[in-house]
């Protein structure tokens, strides 16, 4: 299913994720999902959260450069070689994936769930579910 991702380009320096947690606390607004990536000079957070257009207003109000994206969110069965079934089909299309990110709930949940950002989201929406996905 193709979903809204919210991402926020920090400043690498103490206290940033901080500040974007309490406003997103304060504005009642839930981080379902997330992935910090960083280079020396900036990091990008990537959230799933729970009311994108609140998100983004709040921080934005908060001096924050945010952008919003379409991501693949996919549940899979949460058992040794499960993903690698999902990449495969996806390599075999062709389907280039810039980044992806992943939870479970814990050892004995029966799926996790994978966020996934394809180059074209549309192609990779079709692929997946052309394969029960």
């Amino acid at each position: 299913m193709i979903i809204k991702q919210v991402s926020v380009f920090l400043e690498n320096r103490s206290g940033r994720i901080n500040e974007v947690t309490k406003i997103l606390g304060a504005n009642g607004i839930n981080m379902i999902a997330f992935s910090m990536a960083e280079n020396p000079d900036f990091g990008i957070l990537r959230m799933i959260v729970s009311d994108n257009d609140k998100a983004v207003e709040a921080l934005r109000a908060g001096k924050f450069a945010v952008s919003v994206n379409d991501v693949i969110s996919l549940s899979i069965p949460n058992m040794p070689g499960a993903l690698s079934k999902v990449m495969e089909i996806l390599a075999a299309k062709g389907i280039f994936i810039e980044y992806m990110y992943a939870f479970a709930k814990g050892d004995t949940g029966n799926s996790a769930e994978i966020v996934i950002r394809p180059t074209y989201v549309d192609r990779c929406q079709v692929v997946l579910t052309e394969n029960g996905f």
